[in-house]
C-alpha cells in the first residue's frame, strides 16, 4: 500500500469537507453548496463517500479526490497536502536521510532564533515609546493595526545590542544568531545587532515558515532605504516571494497572481481584499521565483510603475537582456527572459501599468475599483512592449516603424504557438500600419533565433529509437490504467507528442491534468509535460529530478515490474492512446451515473432543475461517450489498413 492509499484508508473524505461544508445525505452521496464559488441556493457540491471522490456540477465543474479538495481549499502543492494529511492520518512518511535530519535540526533552531526576534521586534512596536513613531508612520501609509499583526509588523530600536541582549536572555546562542542574520560580526570583535531604528516586515516561506526579514529606514538619512536580511540557510532572495503564505490560497482561487514591487504594497492589497498579490525580494524576477508560482497558477500579472515598464525602461532591458544573456545579470524589465521563462513554464506572463507617479498602495487606498482595472488590462509580454514603444513615437514616421518592428519582430519570433505569433504580427501590422508581408523580412538573429529553433526540433523530435514500455502488475489494485499509462511516459516522454496528435485527429482533447483521477498522478503527469518544455537538461534527467521522493519508490517500481522486448514505438503509441480513451470512458460513465442519483435525489426541487445544467451535462457525456467509442473503432480500422 503506498502512503497515499494508507491516508486515504485512514481519512474519510466527507469528514474533511464537513468541516467547512455542509452536507445532506441522500442515498449513497453527500450534498452541499460548492466551497469554491458563490452559491446558496443549488447543491451542486457532492461528495461520493464509496470511490473518496468529489465533484461539483456547478459553476466550478471541478472534482478529484481528498488530496485535491485541500489543495484547492488550502492553497497549497501536492507535497504540502500530502505533509498535511499525513500528520492528520498519523502516517510516517519515509524517514529522511541522515543529512537530511541534520539540516532540518539545524533550519528548526533557526527559524526558533528568527520567531523570537519576530515576537521583540512586535513588542517594541505595540508596547514602547520608541516604537510609536514606526506605528504612526504605518498608520499613515493607511495600514491598520489588523493587517499589521496579521504581516507580523514589528519595530528594531535604535540600539546596537537590544535585540542581542534580550534572545541570549532567552536561551539563543549567538552563533545561531549570527547563522540566521539577526547580527552582524564587527572587524576589531564581537556582534552587534543587524537592524536598528527601522520598521521590521517577517519574510516568511510559502509554507509560513520564517526566513527572516525586511527592514524599512524610519529616519530618511539613513541608507539603504531596505534592508534585508543577509544570504542564509534560510534565506534566499531569489527564491523567496513576500506575502505568498498569505497569498497562495487566493492565487489558486482566482487563478492569478500579481506581483507588485513593495512589501508595504503587498500589504496595502491585502487588507483592500487583493489577496492574490506578492512581491520579489527587491530583485528582479527570477525564474525560480516563476517556478514557485506555478504551483498554484500559471497566470502572472506584473504591475510595473510607469517608469519601470515604460519606453526607455523597456529599451533599456532589451538591450541589457542581449548583451548579458549568458550572465545571469538582472535587468529591470528583461523581456527575452521572461519570454524564456513564460516559454520554458508554459505560463501566462502580463504586464500592467501603474497610474504616473504612483504606488499599488496609494492606488488602492484611493480607489479600490481603480485597482480591479488596472489589473483587467494587463497585456501580454509582447503587445506591452510594442505599445509602449509606439505610444510616444511618431508611427507615421518610417523610420519610427522600421526601428519598431526591428525591435518587436525577433520578440515574436521566440514565442512557441504559431496562433500566437500570427496573432503579434498581425496586431503590430495594424499598428504601425504596414502589411504583414512587410514584417516578413525582419528575422532575429543570434543565439536567441538559434534557441527558438531547438526549442521548435525539441518539440516535434519522435524519432527517437523505441525503448521497452512497463507494465503494472496484475495485483496492483490501484488505478492500474492511470499508472501504466505514466509508467509508458516516464519511459519515453516524447511519445506525448504523438499521442496528443491522433487524439486530435479524432477530434478530441489532447491529454491533460484532468485525466487522472489521482492527485499524485495528475502531479507526475505535469512534470513529465514540463520535462519536454523546459530546455536546461534532458527529460528523463527532468523528470528525476522533479520527482517527489514520496512517488519516486513507488514509480520506480511500477516502471521496472515487466520488461518485454519485442514492442515497438508503434504499439506503445496504440496503447497509450487506448488506455486514455479507456480512462475517459470510464469517468464519462460515472459522470452519467452521478447525474443520474442527483437528478433523481432532487427530481422534486424545481429550482435545483433550473439552476443546474444537467440535462446539458447528460447530453455532454453521453456526446463524449459516442465519440469515444467512434475513436477506438477508426483507430483499429487505420491499424488493420
Amino acid at each position: 500500500m503506498t502512503v497515499t492509499d494508507e491516508i486515504k484508508s485512514r481519512l474519510n473524505l466527507e469528514d474533511i469537507v464537513a468541516e467547512t461544508v455542509k452536507l445532506r445525505r441522500s442515498g449513497k452521496s453527500l450534498s452541499g453548496f460548492c466551497p469554491f464559488h458563490p452559491n446558496t441556493r443549488t447543491p451542486a457540491f457532492v461528495v461520493f463517500p464509496d470511490t473518496g471522490t468529489w465533484r461539483c456540477f456547478g459553476q466550478c465543474n471541478e472534482g478529484g479526490d481528498i488530496f485535491k479538495y485541500i489543495m484547492k481549499r488550502e492553497g497549497m502543492d501536492f507535497s504540502q497536502a500530502l505533509k498535511h494529511l499525513a500528520e492528520r492520518a498519523g502516517v510516517q512518511l519515509t524517514p529522511p536521510a541522515p543529512e537530511l535530519e541534520r539540516s532540518r535540526e539545524v533550519s528548526d533552531r533557526l527559524e526558533n532564533a528568527l520567531e523570537e526576534a519576530s515576537q521583540f521586534f512586535r513588542h517594541q512596536l505595540i508596547h514602547t515609546p520608541a516604537g510609536k513613531p514606526a506605528h504612526d508612520y504605518l498608520q499613515q501609509r493607511g495600514l491598520q493595526d489588523p493587517i499589521m499583526e496579521a504581516f507580523g509588523f514589528g519595530y528594531a530600536p535604535d540600539s546596537w545590542d537590544a535585540l542581542q541582549t534580550s534572545l541570549l536572555e532567552k536561551g539563543q546562542n549567538l552563533q545561531n544568531l549570527l547563522d540566521c542574520g539577526l547580527l552582524t560580526e564587527r572587524e576589531s570583535g564581537g556582534y552587534y545587532d543587524r537592524f536598528r531604528n527601522r520598521i521590521m516586515i517577517p519574510i516568511r516561506s510559502a509554507e509560513g515558515k520564517m526566513t527572516g526579514f525586511g527592514a524599512r529606514v524610519l529616519d530618511p538619512n539613513d541608507v539603504p532605504k531596505f534592508l534585508n536580511s543577509p544570504q542564509t540557510a534560510l534565506f534566499d532572495k531569489g527564491r523567496l516571494l513576500f506575502g505568498l503564505d498569505k497569498a497562495r490560497k487566493s492565487i489558486r482561487l482566482l487563478d492569478q497572481v500579481v506581483i507588485v514591487e513593495g512589501y508595504l504594497d503587498v500589504v496595502a492589497l491585502h487588507q483592500a481584499g487583493f489577496t492574490n498579490a506578492v512581491s520579489p525580494m527587491g530583485t528582479a524576477l527570477t525564474e525560480d521565483h516563476l517556478r514557485l508560482l506555478k504551483k498554484y497558477t500559471r497566470r502572472i500579472i506584473l504591475a510595473l510603475d510607469a517608469d519601470a515598464a515604460g519606453e526607455k525602461a523597456t529599451l533599456r532591458g532589451l538591450e541589457v537582456a542581449r548583451e548579458a544573456m549568458d550572465h545571469g545579470a538582472e535587468v529591470g524589465f528583461d523581456v527575452h527572459g521572461l519570454l524564456r521563462h513564460e516559454k520554458r513554464l508554459q505560463a501566462d506572463i502580463r504586464v500592467t501599468t501603474l497610474p504616473e507617479g504612483m504606488d499599488p498602495d496609494e492606488v488602492v487606498n484611493r480607489n479600490p475599483d481603480e485597482w480591479k482595472e488596472i489589473v483587467s488590462r494587463a497585456a501580454p509580454l509582447v503587445i506591452h512592449v510594442m505599445e509602449s514603444l509606439a505610444r510616444s513615437r511618431d508611427v507615421n514616421d518610417p523610420k519610427m516603424k522600421s526601428e519598431i518592428a526591428a525591435t518587436v519582430v525577433p520578440l515574436i519570433e521566440e514565442v512557441p504557438s504559431t496562433v500566437e505569433r500570427d496573432a503579434y504580427r498581425q496586431r503590430l501590422a495594424r499598428l504601425l500600419r504596414v502589411s504583414e508581408e512587410a514584417l516578413g523580412g525582419i528575422r532575429s538573429s543570434g543565439k536567441m533565433g538559434r534557441q527558438s529553433a531547438r526549442f521548435s526540433s525539441r518539440n516535434q523530435r519522435t524519432d527517437q529509437p523505441p525503448i521497452h514500455p512497463v507494465k503494472i502488475s496484475a495485483n496492483d489494485p490501484v488505478s492500474d490504467m492511470e499508472k501504466h499509462f505514466l509508467a509508458l511516459l516516464v519511459k519515453m516522454p516524447e511519445l506525448i507528442f504523438r499521442l496528443d496528435r491522433n487524439l486530435r485527429q479524432s477530434d478530441l482533447e489532447k491529454i491533460s491534468t484532468e485525466d487522472f483521477g489521482r492527485t499524485e498522478l495528475s502531479e507526475i503527469f505535469t512534470i513529465i509535460s514540463t520535462s519536454l518544455i523546459q530546455d536546461e537538461m534532458e527529460p528523463l534527467g527532468y523528470i528525476q529530478e522533479q520527482m517527489d521522493p514520496a512517488w519516486k519508490e513507488d514509480l520506480t517500481r511500477i516502471t521496472n515490474s515487466y520488461n518485454p522486448d519485442k514492442i515497438n514505438e508503434d504499439d506503445m503509441v496504440n496503447d497509450l492512446f487506448h488506455t486514455i480513451i479507456r480512462l475517459r470512458q470510464k469517468k464519462s460513465r460515472e459522470n452519467l451515473l452521478q447525474l443520474r442519483y442527483l437528478q433523481e435525489e432532487h427530481q422534486d426541487q424545481e429550482e435545483f432543475q433550473l439552476n443546474i445544467p444537467f440535462q446539458d451535462q447528460v447530453l455532454m457525456n453521453s456526446q463524449m461517450l459516442n465519440k469515444l467509442e467512434r475513436a477506438l473503432l477508426l483507430n483499429s480500422q487505420k491499424r488493420q489498413i
